[in-house]
């Protein structure tokens, strides 16, 4: 009888480790690391006290899961490990050029291409296959909608420190690591922490447009701009529209004056390399939006999720501190317009630029 070959052992840890780290890092991500599937009582306080002072603003949803974001196993009792990825958006160029031109728009860095969530979901998808094949391990992936503390796990798998922004510092690729996690059943090794690296360094707090960080290591969300041109539903609060410029999807201040960004390359990735009609768009051009033209403007867009009427409110703001009374009949046009959110914002940018 011919005698049946013996089923080798699963490979150590540090061998599953090894395969799962050189497979991410050839389908295109940036950084890899591996952590157990739980949070410090450090993590978990942060955001009991965030929710506690309502500094989340109408993100309800951060508070409804805020068990299941504090502890991955409340998410999934049968997670064992999280394997957190991070893929670099490392701008190539000046990320605050458009700052300056006050006829156009600054939309955030991420948000200037397809959108991230897609892209990266896609990624993980494919990791979490090859992980469930080789391994035979139960996987669930998450990209930033799920309750996931991100940031915190990404720390806790040594791609780096959350800074004194609050977001999280990479010695080699900055502040610009989108992230993502593959929860799982199967035993990895721990990557050691980074250590805090921000020193002295407050640079990231004094360039707040908004002073959205009432002490180190926390945010405000009600002030930051990103916040408010994101998630915010209703009027942006008459006294911070002054602080937001022309920035009208997200701000990123914070991440750009970060100096381990000198150590950064720009990202990989040509999907969220900046599209040329996102990188400083003319106001009065996005302005004239209806439903319609702002869906196809923005197909395959971040910014798609938030709606023409939120966009358009940011774009108005945009103009009524733009202070080029040439603006003026762009913002008129919308005086009227269906939506009262919009409405008002034109009739603020309208008396602004009146008013010199």
């Amino acid at each position: 009888m011919t005698p049946v070959a013996a089923i080798p052992p699963p490979p150590a840890a540090a061998g599953r480790a090894a395969a799962i780290r050189a497979k991410a890092r050839a389908l295109g991500f940036d950084a890899v690391g591996f952590a157990r599937a739980e949070l410090g009582p450090e993590a978990r306080a942060r955001l009991a006290a965030f929710l506690a002072a309502g500094q989340h603003g109408e993100m309800g949803w951060l508070a409804e899961r805020s068990a299941e974001r504090a502890d991955p196993r409340a998410l999934w009792p049968e997670a064992v490990s999280v394997i957190a990825l991070g893929l670099s958006y490392a701008p190539d160029g000046d990320p605050l050029a458009a700052l300056r031109r006050h006829t156009c728009g600054n939309i955030s860095v991420y948000a200037r291409n397809r959108d991230y969530h897609d892209l990266v979901k896609g990624l993980l998808k494919h990791l979490a296959q090859f992980i469930v094949a080789r391994f035979g391990a139960e996987v669930k992936v998450f990209v930033d909608t799920a309750p996931v503390m991100e940031k915190p796990l990404a720390q806790a798998a040594g791609l780096g420190w959350q800074g004194k922004h609050t977001n999280l510092v990479s010695r080699r690729h900055g502040s610009w690591l989108l992230l993502g996690e593959i929860y799982t059943t199967l035993a990895l090794p721990e990557d050691p922490r980074h250590a805090d690296r921000c020193g002295s360094c407050t640079r990231c707090l004094a360039a707040c447009p908004t002073d959205a960080f009432p002490a180190p290591y926390r945010l405000d969300a009600t002030r930051c701009i990103s916040y408010l041109t994101i998630e915010h539903r209703g009027p942006i609060p008459a006294e911070l529209r002054p602080a937001i410029g022309n920035r009208i999807y997200g701000c990123d201040d914070c991440l750009a004056v970060c100096p381990w960004n000198r150590f950064a390359a720009a990202g990989r990735q040509a999907k969220l390399q900046a599209r040329d009609d996102l990188a400083a768009p003319a106001l009065a051009e996005l302005a004239a939006l209806d439903d319609a033209g702002f869906r196809a403007r923005f197909a395959g867009s971040p910014i798609k999720r938030i709606g023409r009427n939120r966009f358009v409110r940011n774009v108005l703001v945009a103009i009524g501190n733009s202070g080029t009374p040439a603006l003026a009949p762009a913002a008129a046009r919308l005086c009227g317009d269906a939506d009262p959110v919009v409405a008002e914002a034109a009739r603020w940018a309208v008396s602004r630029l009146a008013a010199g």
